[in-house]
């Protein structure tokens, strides 16, 4: 496997292109793409904070420090047993997909007896096995972005030269999963490597799926994943992921969707854990009467910080968008959302609401927010807002009035302050299962 060719390259693409390798037995489509993504990576190099996309995420730490992926192909001496994957697993999920490392790992998985009409699977198994589904998406590494926006899809692009798998759910017409799926990313050595994966959602006319995705792991590494999801007419998917990195990670997830006529997309993050964590989401309404809610919660302490950036594109009229992202930011932590949603000329009759309610807690803890909306049409119903503030000192008093000591009771209006968040899953085990990890996190920010 030999390297790329040497590219005019930014200082600090540089380590990446000496770390490039031509993966061994790819088709030649594949293979041309990474070059592409690699060079084209070369020439923008990191998005800074002067660009308005990553203005509230300091990378400095990432240019100086280069995470590289690990050598292709690399065999894991070591490797997470069940009982991790247990731990980290949701239970009522009947299906499972694994990655370790990046790497599809079939021995911590359950991806057989799939109900007809479903294929599901790792990215590189569908690369050999569906090509036409998955190579479109393989091929474009930031969708129908114009390359004026490249600069703000760096790592997205970044992520087609180097990902190692990831998964595929491919859904025809009419089937509906009556059980969750799971997929989890987790991490094994302690080599401090980057780990970049990619996958495909495609739902089908009338299809019906629910994903359940976390994140883990331990030690510094960098996560750099994306999932382009596809809704066909009238489809419906739910989508949960926890983000729980390790103190030192770096956790990068792009969501690219599109969606077709009286399409659903309702999709959840919450972030628990991780040095650096920006999480986007940026859809497209193609077809009339589509319905998405994006919604959200953060909580970072120490000198942690977590970005959560939305772009909803009204291209069709009746469409209707719901998103409410919680923030809470203590110690040093810097939390920050970004939303905006436009609304296309002829996009008529588009119902769309964004809100950012944040706590912070502490004088060093840092908040931004930034709701925006694009309006081109004039018949429409739409608003944004944003609050930050403390906790109720009122309320506080009253719990300590009755006798639950004060961290008890800052930790129990926390709790209650993101719960208002995760209550709108519609799945009472999920919401059970994220107040759970949540709650092992709150009483960890306050020891």
């Amino acid at each position: 496997m030999s390297a790329v060719v040497d590219f005019p390259s930014k200082p600090e693409a540089r380590p990446y292109l000496d770390a490039f390798r031509r993966p061994a037995g790819e088709p030649d489509w594949l293979l041309q793409a990474r070059e592409r993504s690699l060079a084209r990576f070369a020439e923008l190099g990191f998005p800074n904070r002067r660009g308005e996309a990553w203005r509230y995420l300091d990378l400095g730490a990432l240019a100086e420090r280069p995470i590289l992926p690990s050598a292709a192909g690399r065999v894991l001496a070591r490797r997470p047993g069940a009982a991790l994957v247990a731990e980290r697993s949701f239970a009522p999920a009947e299906w499972r997909l694994v990655l370790v490392d990046g790497h599809f790992a079939p021995e911590l998985s359950a991806v057989e007896s799939l109900p007809t009409g479903v294929w599901f699977g790792s990215t590189k198994a569908a690369v050999a096995e569906r090509p036409g589904l998955v190579r479109e998406v393989l091929e474009k590494p930031h969708g129908s972005e114009p390359e004026a926006a490249d600069a703000a899809r760096a790592f997205s692009i970044l992520n087609t030269a180097f990902f190692t798998n990831g998964f595929v759910l491919d859904v025809a017409p009419g089937v509906a999963l009556d059980r969750p799926i799971e997929i989890l990313h987790l991490t094994a050595a302690d080599a401090g490597a980057a780990y970049h994966t990619r996958s495909l959602v495609s739902l089908a006319a009338g299809a019906r799926a629910e994903l359940v995705e976390t994140f883990a792991g331990a030690g510094r590494y960098w996560r750099n994943d994306v999932v382009i999801v596809r809704l066909g007419e009238g489809a419906e998917l739910a989508r949960t992921v926890l983000v729980d990195e390790a103190e030192e990670a770096v956790h990068f997830g792009e969501t690219a969707g599109c969606l077709e006529m009286a399409s659903h997309l309702a999709d959840f993050v919450l972030v628990l854990g991780g040095g650096t964590v920006r999480r986007e989401h940026s859809i497209e309404t193609v077809g009339a009467r589509t319905h998405s809610s994006l919604n959200g919660a953060y909580l970072v302490s120490g000198r942690n910080q977590a970005n959560i950036v939305t772009t909803i594109d009204h291209r069709a009229p009746g469409g209707e968008t719901r998103e409410l992202v919680k923030g809470v930011a203590a110690g040093r932590g810097h939390g920050a959302f970004q939303g905006r949603i436009t609304v296309r000329p002829g996009a008529q009759q588009v119902d769309a609401h964004q809100m950012s309610r944040n706590l912070l807690l502490g004088r060093r803890a840092v908040v931004d927010t930034k709701p925006e909306l694009e309006i081109f049409a004039d018949d429409v119903k739409c608003s944004h807002g944003a609050a930050v503030g403390d906790l109720d000192t009122a309320a506080l008093f009253y719990l300590e009035s009755r006798g639950i000591p004060r961290d008890e009771a800052r930790r129990l209006l926390i709790e209650a302050f993101l719960r208002e968040a995760v209550e709108l899953l519609q799945s009472p085990a999920l919401r059970d299962h994220l107040m759970a990890r949540l709650g092992r996190r709150l009483a960890e920010l306050e020891e």
